[in-house]
Formats: structure tokens, C-alpha cells, sequence
């Protein structure tokens, strides 16, 4: 229980600190401390320890903010991932298959690109259900992508979805 609070503090935190530093004013507050320690360069002589001043700071500041942006993003990521998840699943002849496609390696998803981009081009009139694969995945292409996406759990909205038999 205590580390779900500690998560639930970073996360928070890992949230405000990338919504104040990505504001205008902040990267104004950088500049003008970047402008006021460069002027202030004669005034210390430009000595070692007026250049380790910045170097310091900036170095751990940017050490710090690694982190924080990586988990933010990561978290936007995760969510974005879940909202398209459930979009292709809503839509009626949507490639199921394509739910979860993140978990693959380059070369399935590079596989999947191509396909893509081979249906793209296909005019629209003309258009076949061999252009498009199986909406539900019955033709989901290789055995490696077939399995791979099998090993997966469906999302719990997917699986009470699936479980009471509805689908748009």
C-alpha cells in the first residue's frame, strides 16, 4: 500500500513539474538565469567556480528532469494506447489485430506497416475484405504476430465486451 502512495506522489508530481516547465514563462525564467549568470561572468572574473555554478545546476536539473518527462510520458502514452484500443474495438470492421500492436517487435510492426500502407493504396471503390484483412483478426497474417498478439489480455472493457456478446 505505501508504494502505491509513493507512485501516486511521483506521478502527481512527474505531472506539475512537466506542466510548469513546458510554459512560456518558464523557459523565460531559464534564459534570463542564463543571461544574469553570464553577466555576472566579470563581476567573479569568469573563475572555475563561476562556471561550475551553471554547469552544477544545469546538469542536475536535467539529470532530474529525465525522469520526470520519461514518466509522464510514459503515462500518456500507456493511456493514449488504451483510448485507441477501445476506438478500433467499437468500430465495426476495424482490424481487432491492430489492438495491442505496441507489444510487437520492429519487424512485426514494420510487417503491419507495409500491409497498411498496401491497403492505403488500393482505391477506395475497389476496396476488397483482401485488402483489408478480417475485421477480427481471422486473417491476422503471420503466425508470429497471430501469436503474439494471443498471448495478450484484452483490456477489461474488451473482455466485458466480449463476455456479454455486444459489439457496434
Amino acid at each position: 500500500m505505501q508504494l502505491k502512495a509513493i507512485n501516486r506522489a511521483f506521478s502527481g508530481a512527474a505531472n506539475t513539474v512537466a506542466t510548469i516547465t513546458g510554459r512560456p514563462y518558464t523557459f523565460a525564467l531559464c534564459v534570463g538565469t542564463v543571461i544574469i549568470w553570464a553577466i555576472s561572468g566579470p563581476v567573479f572574473k569568469f573563475s572555475d567556480t563561476w562556471q561550475l555554478v551553471i554547469n552544477t545546476g544545469t546538469t542536475i536539473i536535467t539529470f532530474l528532469m529525465v525522469f520526470l518527462i520519461q514518466n509522464t510520458q510514459n503515462r500518456e502514452t500507456a493511456a493514449m494506447q488504451c483510448k485507441l484500443d477501445e476506438i478500433i474495438y467499437a468500430i465495426r470492421g476495424a482490424q481487432n489485430r491492430m489492438i495491442g500492436i505496441e507489444h510487437l517487435t520492429d519487424e512485426e510492426l514494420e510487417q503491419l506497416v507495409r500491409e497498411a500502407e498496401a491497403r492505403a493504396a488500393v482505391p477506395a471503390g475497389k476496396r476488397t475484405d483482401r485488402h483489408f484483412g478480417a475485421a477480427d483478426g481471422a486473417k491476422a497474417g503471420s503466425g508470429a504476430r497471430r501469436s503474439a498478439a494471443a498471448s495478450r489480455k484484452p483490456s477489461a472493457p474488451a473482455r466485458s465486451k466480449a463476455a456479454s456478446g455486444k459489439r457496434k
